[in-house]
């Protein structure tokens, strides 16, 4: 799908006086983004591509400025207006007497086919954290996500629409979300804790936040991951190391936490004693850095990258584009393995995995197991039968026994946050999607298993 817009331009341009019109009617207005008028001032409009224009030759005076906010109705507490029916966002500058004495008017869009470059993401059921500078476009891909997910795949979601950018300032949200939900945000409540109210209220299968921005914010976003509710959201940075190094967002990629490891495990990674680790499994599976509107880098595996960040590992996301024209996807970088984390190879089809768990329920590990139809996991009782040990986390620390005896047998370890049947579910499936399949049989490349003493540090 070609980009397809709606932006109602006409309902924000009719606000203004007949000169002001013309001159605007004789541009681009799809590049139109926002028109401001500030007293005393002759008024201007800004394109797209840093493109500025003036409206005319006056200075806009306080008759222009109340003539039009007659028009648009009262602002609320956060000096914002909308236009009814409309994704347009109208915002003033008040003087020390409530006054209005500036307006800046910005053209909302609904846009159609940005979601295509990372749609198969959207079936996997994972929650996706999307970043990007401002104006790059992810409110717009936000918006159609929800409309995807609630018409198409027909999934209970909730938008969280704090300052209403995504559905429209009125008490009937845009169509552009499709049959979302939209919960507004009362003056007396904070962002969380509607967040939090979403889901003990409303039953979604999907949550949708733009701008996750505080602590209690990722907290919340956290706890909504926890009951299993996916999450689809925007958070304030450019690319995943911005969120890493942000105290106050960093718990959305897993936290960090500084970890003393043993002397040979030390030696072993070439490094210090005292380093930097994730501190649990990140709120989002998924991150897209959106480099531009028809370019992004994709983190399929948060907790693969953040990891390899903290280590001082390189970091390969796959970069994709989409062309403007025809819509098509291409891959121009593929996503590599993270250095540092093993890979088993084996068949997809028909084969069977044999899993030691390591202060891991087994009643809670072969329910989970089942859940597996094309992989068959069976628990084994002894490390000479396993292919992969599950460890529980608080009982493996960097100098752990099972670390080395695993080393010797050439076993793998993967690491559970909890026991927990979601936690182990998830991981199981984690498992399946970080390896690469291949035509071999399991029994030929079992002595080609690598010496990794951990397969994925608290995925």
């Amino acid at each position: 799908m070609v980009d397809i817009r709606n932006d109602d331009v006409k309902e924000i341009i009719d606000l203004l006086p007949n000169q002001i019109q013309k001159i605007l009617k004789e541009h681009d207005l799809s590049r139109l983004i926002e028109i401001v008028i500030d007293l005393g001032r002759i008024p201007e409009a800004r394109f797209a591509k840093n493109k500025t224009i003036i409206l005319g030759d006056q200075s806009a005076s306080k008759e222009l400025i109340n003539r039009i906010v007659n028009k648009v109705g009262a602002f609320d507490q956060a000096n914002r207006a909308g236009l009814e029916g409309t994704l347009h966002r109208i915002s003033c500058v008040k003087n020390k007497a409530n006054e209005v004495v500036g307006l800046t008017m910005r053209i909302g869009r609904s846009i159609f086919g940005t979601i295509q470059i990372i749609k198969e993401y959207l079936e996997q059921n994972k929650s996706v954290l999307l970043l990007g500078p401002p104006g790059v476009g992810k409110t717009t891909m936000l918006r159609e996500m929800a409309h995807h997910l609630s018409s198409q795949k027909e999934k209970r979601v909730i938008v969280i629409d704090t300052s209403n950018e995504i559905a429209g300032d009125s008490d009937i949200p845009h169509p552009a979300i499709g049959r979302s939900r939209r919960m507004q945000l009362p003056f007396d409540k904070k962002q969380h804790d509607v967040m939090i109210e979403a889901v003990e209220n409303h039953t979604p299968e999907v949550i949708v936040i733009d701008e996750i921005g505080t602590i209690e914010e990722a907290e919340a976003a956290r706890t909504i991951a926890e009951r299993g509710v996916t999450l689809i959201g925007t958070a304030h940075g450019i690319n995943i190391e911005n969120v890493i190094q942000n105290p106050t967002l960093s718990d959305l990629v897993g936290g960090i936490e500084t970890v003393t490891l043993g002397d040979e495990e030390a030696k072993k990674r070439g490094t210090r004693k005292s380093v930097l680790e994730r501190a649990s499994k990140p709120t989002f599976d998924i991150c897209v850095e959106i480099v531009d509107k028809y370019t992004v880098n994709i983190h399929k595996n948060v907790a693969n990258s953040v990891d390899a960040i903290l280590r001082g590992n390189p970091i390969h996301p796959e970069l994709r584009k989409r062309d403007k024209e025809t819509d098509q996807v291409t891959i121009l970088e593929r996503a590599e393995a993270q250095a540092g984390v093993a890979e088993l190879p084996f068949n997809k089809d028909g084969m069977s995995v044999a899993i030691y768990p390591y202060a891991i329920s087994k009643s809670l590990l072969k329910r989970a197991a089942n859940s597996f139809g094309d992989i068959k996991f069976t628990v084994v009782n002894t490390l000479d039968e396993a292919d992969v040990v599950f460890a529980l986390k608080s009982y493996s620390s960097a100098d752990s026994k099972i670390f080395k005896i695993t080393e010797s047998k050439n076993l793998s370890v993967k690491i559970v946050e909890e026991n927990s049947l979601g936690i182990i579910s998830q991981a199981l499936e984690e498992l399946v999607q970080d390896l690469p399949f291949m035509d071999q049989n399991w029994e030929n490349i079992q002595a080609e298993l690598p010496k990794v003493p951990n397969l994925s540090k608290a995925i």
